[in-house]
């Protein structure tokens, strides 16, 4: 009879080897099962870790910053640029030249302090110069400074009639269109004047100097500041073809431009910009007109 539980050493060295050999091959199946579902389950944990983190943390920062962005742009209404130096032609009366009229110093007239500069104010002449009214506020601002108001400071304005004559040269005996102001606490200072005329080779502007203070301005020759305004394009056009008396003007401005004018010709844009006065109104009912003035201090 067989004994299937004995068949001598060399089946059971066989069946030994058979046995250990299943054992290492069950093992390594293990581990190596085991290391693919940690590998599986780690990757998918940081990936969605870093999925969560880059959508939750973008997704709030925009949202708490974009509501605050007015702010800045309340605060943007002080933007500024140093209003360039230009020339102050011919006709300053600020006692750098000669006049063919009553003085060749305007500034140093006791009453040359006004907001009206439309009447002249110098000898017997009470001439009020003719033209559609223009009521300018000029804001005086510190560009170093955040475009804060400079107070106390004083300007001196002047400009051509509606026929593109200047007084105290081609008009001797008259005065008007012509004074200083001073700057209140909000850096600002108004004046009635009219809307003035174009004459032949010059783009229509307003001469203003600055002063850092009326005493410095009544004495004369101690501006800090000579520049000029820019009438804006669309206000000369409707003033010069339906106002009264301007009629010579319409035909100047259609000779000049602003990109070819002598004195605006080689600003900037920004300056340009700031040197042009918001303008609002009609020919009947007189305009209103508020700009900028940068000092850099």
């Amino acid at each position: 009879m067989n004994d299937h539980h004995d068949h001598g050493l060399l089946h059971d060295l066989e069946a030994m080897t058979a046995l250990a050999s299943r054992r290492r091959a069950l093992r390594w199946f293990t581990g190596a099962g085991t290391a693919v579902v940690l590998a599986a389950c780690d990757g998918s944990s940081s990936s969605g870790t870093t999925t969560a983190t880059a959508t939750a943390t973008p997704t709030p920062t925009p949202t708490a910053t974009s509501t605050p962005t007015p702010t800045p742009t309340a605060t943007a209404t002080g933007s500024c640029v140093a209003d360039p130096t230009e020339t102050n032609g011919p006709y300053p009366a600020d006692g750098t030249n000669t006049s063919s009229g009553l003085t060749s110093n305007a500034l140093t007239a006791s009453n040359v302090v006004r907001s009206d500069i439309r009447p002249s104010f110098i000898g017997s002449s009470t001439t009020v110069a003719a033209g559609v009214q223009l009521t300018l506020t000029l804001t005086v601002v510190d560009v170093n400074s955040s475009c804060g108001p400079l107070a106390g400071y004083a300007i001196y304005l002047w400009h051509c009639d509606r026929n593109g004559k200047y007084s105290l040269y081609d008009l001797p005996n008259e005065s008007y269109l012509r004074g200083v102001g001073v700057t209140d606490a909000n850096g600002q200072v108004t004046f009635t004047t009219i809307f003035p005329g174009c004459y032949a080779g010059r783009w229509p502007h307003i001469h203003f100097e600055v002063f850092s203070s009326l005493a410095t301005a009544t004495s004369g020759r101690y501006a800090t500041l000579i520049s000029q305004l820019a009438m804006p394009s669309a206000i000369c056009s409707t003033v010069y073809s339906t106002a009264s008396g301007y009629s010579s003007s319409l035909t100047n401005l259609s000779g000049v431009s602003i990109a070819r004018d002598n004195v605006f010709g080689d600003n900037s844009a920004a300056q340009i910009a700031q040197q042009t006065p918001t303008m609002s109104g009609s020919v009947d009912a007189g305009y209103t007109a508020t700009g900028i003035i940068g000092i850099a201090r």
